[in-house]
């Protein structure tokens, strides 16, 4: 009986809810921390970039519109989806970050955690960002928030999953949706991921994740027009500056570097980083003698 030959994973971008290769055509090779071969990944160009913000600006109606409760209930389905995978992400992120695979384990439990932990957030974070105001005159005063519409995701380049899932956890509860660049040197945990929205009643669209080089990637991202709001987390100095600069063409909101512990508990500070405050003024009628104002 001849062996059996191996059928190897061809990993593919995750933009609009499909699993397009690189327009390019080109790719490159994803080693482990030992440098042996583990696959190889598309190498998105700036015209896949364009066409993910495509993606997620047609993505944005649908998803900021659906109710918060509906937002929680399809990030639940995400973690009940990664359960499910999970012996398969234990060993993509053991290969991909040298771990060995209690640790790997560890992080991988972490990660579906917190999609949980997210999606209790969704119909709640705007209990605690809006409120009503004091004025003096006849007037509600009520500030809510809404998303901020496309961000575009620099995922930490060290932690190829937990940090991964930091980032794009909490862009997309508040209603956002997200173009993604993915860990450059391990990036298999990523394009993994995507194969779990696309079955997690994630709509197209509302995540997007490519694989390259950042360097060659965030720029386009950074100047593009329909593009709201950046988050630098897995840019170096230098990249971050220059990113900064492009991201003020259009007055982005820009989510700055800065060292984080992504095993620590998560807080708010990514969701709240990615909404608009908006305030609303409504006459009451102007004050009776006894003091009635309405």
């Amino acid at each position: 009986m001849s062996e059996r030959l191996s059928v190897f994973k061809t990993y593919k971008l995750f933009v609009g809810g499909k699993f397009p290769r690189s327009e390019s055509g080109r790719v490159y090779e994803v080693t482990d921390s030992k440098g042996n071969w583990l696959a190889n990944a598309p190498l998105s160009s700036r015209k896949d970039a364009r066409d993910a913000v495509v993606a997620a600006r047609k993505a944005v109606g649908g998803w900021s519109g659906a109710t918060a409760y509906n937002r929680g209930q399809v990030l639940y389905r995400v973690a009940e989806m990664l359960e499910g995978r999970r012996d398969q992400f234990v060993a993509e992120v053991a290969d991909a970050e040298g771990l060995s695979k209690a640790k790997a384990a560890a992080q991988v439990d972490a990660a579906i955690d917190r999609w949980v932990w997210y999606a209790g957030w969704t119909d709640k974070i705007g209990q605690i960002t809006g409120a009503t105001n004091p004025v003096a005159g006849p007037f509600f005063n009520v500030s809510s928030t809404e998303p901020t519409g496309v961000v575009a995701v620099l995922a930490p380049q060290e932690s190829s999953f937990l940090g991964l899932v930091s980032v794009i956890a909490p862009a997309i509860a508040t209603g956002n949706t997200v173009v993604v660049v993915a860990s450059e040197k391990a990036p298999l945990p990523a394009l993994s991921l995507g194969e779990v929205l696309a079955t997690s009643d994630v709509p197209g669209g509302v995540v997007n994740v490519l694989s390259g080089r950042t360097a060659e990637i965030a720029p386009s991202l950074a100047a593009h027009q329909d593009v709201n709001a950046i988050d630098l987390a897995g840019a170096d100095a230098e990249l971050a500056k220059e990113l900064e600069i492009a991201a003020a063409d259009n007055l982005k909101r820009v989510l700055r570097p800065q060292p984080v512990d992504w095993a620590a508990a998560p807080g708010t500070d990514r969701m709240t980083a990615f909404l608009e405050t908006r305030t609303v003024w409504h006459p009451t009628g102007s004050l009776g003698a006894g003091g009635s104002s309405y």
